[in-house]
């Protein structure tokens, strides 16, 4: 692998753009994101035309959320690319720790991995850390046995999405910690305590486990490179909030003798407000995938739209897709046929689609998919231990 130049180990994770202060960390996301200044402060590449037709080079095809930007950014896509022509295949790893039902904007990894693996042919590897927020949170109530339970109905959740159990691996910290404990005080060795209280603005109050817990999470960026012996190419896929992770560990990963593992940033799903990040914390602004179709229609008929105070005046002017929720997450989700998207914006645009029929067909269209991938689940209950691994 090439040299790189050293991800910084204690990047500011508070970022300032046009004046406006937003806050991006694992744990947190506050204010309006400016996404490209992020991407400028952490150093990353945009995923541009050139790198997007070499996937479709392999892929035939693109998916929508690379296509539209979603996934936006990288680190070392290109080289990942160079590696698979070269006959190095590559494995795909990602993962989510439980806190409580997922959300619509949990999927966006997964859904990724999942095409990935299609059309690449590549293994998976999903880490859910069900210690991480035992750890992470000052709520009592949330124990590690909590933490335990909600990573087994991640995994059902996971699973419903369409994976290959032959090429995928699903593991959880507290059951595979035979296998990922040895590598992680590897990882830990090389990882100062300073290094961690600046990156995730941690303090002295903060227990050992959170501390030492992005050591857990870099194992299996390298885990089937140790595995076999031989180095192999990993490509992670992830939201923005846990770039710092590897930015800690990519470098860490390099001195233990493996490749740093490439990356993909996806952008966050709105909340329903039009805040930047859908929070699973915050119940009135967020679709969780055990919601009812009657909370589904609630919280989209309080949604956030680009249209304008009435409907004479819609009609006369027109809206703001850009600005309207309903709109996001037809883009980020629930219309992958780009014709049919535009079209929907366009109705936006022109002031032909009004506020009740945009919010009453997107409610629609979540609930059928709730619903498919509740039937799913249900019958992922027969095959989960095809997927997990314990050790």
């Amino acid at each position: 692998m090439e040299k790189s130049t050293p991800d910084s180990d204690n990047e500011e994770n508070r970022q300032k753009s046009s004046g406006t202060h937003f806050s991006v960390t694992p744990w947190n996301v506050e204010g309006k994101i400016d996404y490209d200044q992020f991407a400028k402060n952490a150093g990353l590449k945009f995923i541009d035309d050139e790198l997007k037709d070499r996937i479709i080079k392999h892929t035939g095809t693109l998916h929508f959320m690379i296509k539209r930007g979603i996934y936006y950014t990288h680190r070392e896509l290109d080289w990942l690319i160079n590696e698979y022509e070269k006959g190095n295949k590559f494995y795909v790893y990602t993962g989510i720790a439980p806190s409580g039902s997922m959300t619509i904007g949990h999927l966006i990894p997964f859904i990724l991995t999942q095409w990935l693996q299609e059309k690449f042919g590549v293994e998976v590897y999903i880490q859910i850390p069900d210690e991480e927020k035992f750890l992470a949170k000052k709520d009592p109530s949330f124990t590690l046995e909590k933490g335990h339970e909600l990573a087994y109905d991640d995994a059902l959740n996971i699973i419903a999405l369409g994976f290959d159990p032959k090429k995928t691996k699903i593991f959880l910290d507290t059951e595979y910690a035979g296998k990922l404990y040895k590598e992680a005080v590897k990882v830990a060795k090389h990882i100062t305590f300073s290094t961690v209280k600046d990156a995730f603005g941690l303090g002295n109050d903060s227990n050992i486990g959170w501390i030492f817990y992005t050591s857990m999470q870099a194992v299996p960026a390298f885990l089937k490179s140790a595995e076999e012996g031989r180095n192999i190419p990993c490509l992670i896929p992830l939201a923005i909030d846990q770039d710092v992770h590897f930015r800690l560990a990519r470098d860490v990963i390099e001195k233990l003798g493996y490749y740093k593992p490439a990356i993909m940033h996806a952008k966050f799903l709105p909340g329903l407000d039009g805040s930047s990040k859908m929070s699973a914390s915050n119940p009135l602004n967020t679709i969780y995938l055990n919601d009812s179709p009657e909370a589904v229609a609630k919280k989209i008929g309080r949604a956030l739209t680009g249209q304008q105070p009435t409907a004479e005046l819609q009609r006369k002017y027109g809206g703001d897709p850009e600005k309207c929720v309903v709109c996001q997450y037809y883009r980020y989700l629930f219309e992958p046929d780009d014709k049919k998207l535009e079209e929907i914006f366009e109705a936006e645009r022109n002031g032909t689609m009004l506020a009740g029929t945009h919010k009453a067909e997107l409610t629609a269209a979540i609930n059928r998919f709730l619903e498919d991938l509740r039937k799913k689940k249900e019958a992922a209950k027969l095959i989960i231990d095809e997927f997990i691994v314990k050790g």
